[in-house]
């Protein structure tokens, strides 16, 4: 299947049917099912696979950094009324600690999926003691495998099924469609990354590592997992002779945090700039996870220099 038709249907069955309650303190109890989700991965598997059986709370406000999320009274009590709740344990300390008060009946934690280890001999430099053992010692972004990411989504549908075992059957249908594209997007992503001249991207945060693992290529970070930490100047110098030694064409940055310190290392050194999104969360209402990961893809051939 062409990944961009792909795109626009998944696109077309995210609109406007599913409620999203993040800025309502009292979504509206109109028979559907309440599932409360902590960040923007968690809740284009809800919207995908709920459909127009759910009303989605989303716990982290649009275009919000979900590392900095501070949960208002009304949002914790979300979480205490959903009839679903689906988070990431170890990402969002605030989410974690009210599922802890709260003790929700019906929870799905994708922290399972989070197992990679945080390997590169920089990850920690530039973080504080607080950070780190906020971040832990695994990268919490598990849902850039697109194998993992299904995972959790049989996961949520197995939920929504024995919340709602009237629609059970709905849901998990949706799942196999979802899990049918992302296997066609994985393939994609196998294919164009096999026929490239570099093996390496530099990034401003260390959000990429399941995508390295899985297509066999390294991250060079700039700046640890915490994507707002400032890179140490001795850190700076050490990208830049990477950079040159591997004569890399471009640096890339993300849109939720300041692109500032990849614009000027790219100016420094002569070289182009581009987006590779870790997809936290959305800057467009135009914008899915299936339409980034895309955009991802087009943005690593260019930045390794892909024939494919």
């Amino acid at each position: 299947m062409d990944l961009m038709n792909t795109k626009a249907l998944l696109a077309a069955g995210l609109t406007a049917t599913i409620l999203l309650a993040a800025c309502s303190p009292n979504p509206e109890d109109d028979g559907r099912i309440q599932v409360a989700a902590s960040f923007y991965p968690l809740e284009f598997l809800v919207n995908e696979i709920g459909q127009d059986n759910v009303t989605l709370i989303a716990l982290t406000p649009e275009g919000g950094e979900p590392h900095d999320l501070e949960l208002a009274p009304a949002q914790a009590r979300h979480i205490s009324s959903a009839d679903l709740v689906v988070y990431q344990s170890g990402f969002q300390s605030t989410v974690d600690k009210a599922i802890e008060e709260r003790a929700p009946e019906h929870v799905v934690d994708a922290g399972i999926y989070a197992t990679l280890p945080l390997t590169d001999e920089h990850e920690h430099e530039d973080e504080t003691d607080e950070e780190h053992a906020e971040h832990g010692e695994t990268d919490p972004h598990f849902w850039l495998d697109t194998t993992l990411y299904s995972q959790a989504a049989q996961d949520v549908a197995d939920a929504l099924a024995d919340v709602d075992p009237d629609n059970a059957d709905t849901y998990l249908a949706n799942a196999n469609s979802l899990i049918t594209t992302l296997t066609e997007l994985d393939e994609e992503y196998a294919a164009r990354l096999s026929t490239c001249t570099h093996d390496s991207v530099v990034v401003t945060h260390a959000a990429f590592g399941y995508l390295a693992e899985k297509y066999d290529f390294h991250q060079i970070a700039i700046s640890g997992i915490d994507p707002e930490a400032e890179p140490s100047p001795a850190r700076v110098r050490e990208v830049k002779a990477a950079i040159d030694d591997l004569g890399l064409p471009m640096v890339f940055f993300e849109t939720l945090v300041s692109p500032k310190v990849a614009e000027t290392l790219a100016s420094d050194l002569g070289i182009t700039t581009g987006v590779l999104d870790p997809i936290e969360g959305l800057t467009s209402d135009d914008d899915t996870y299936l339409t980034i990961m895309a955009n991802n893809l087009n943005a690593l051939t260019t930045g390794m220099e892909c024939t494919q």
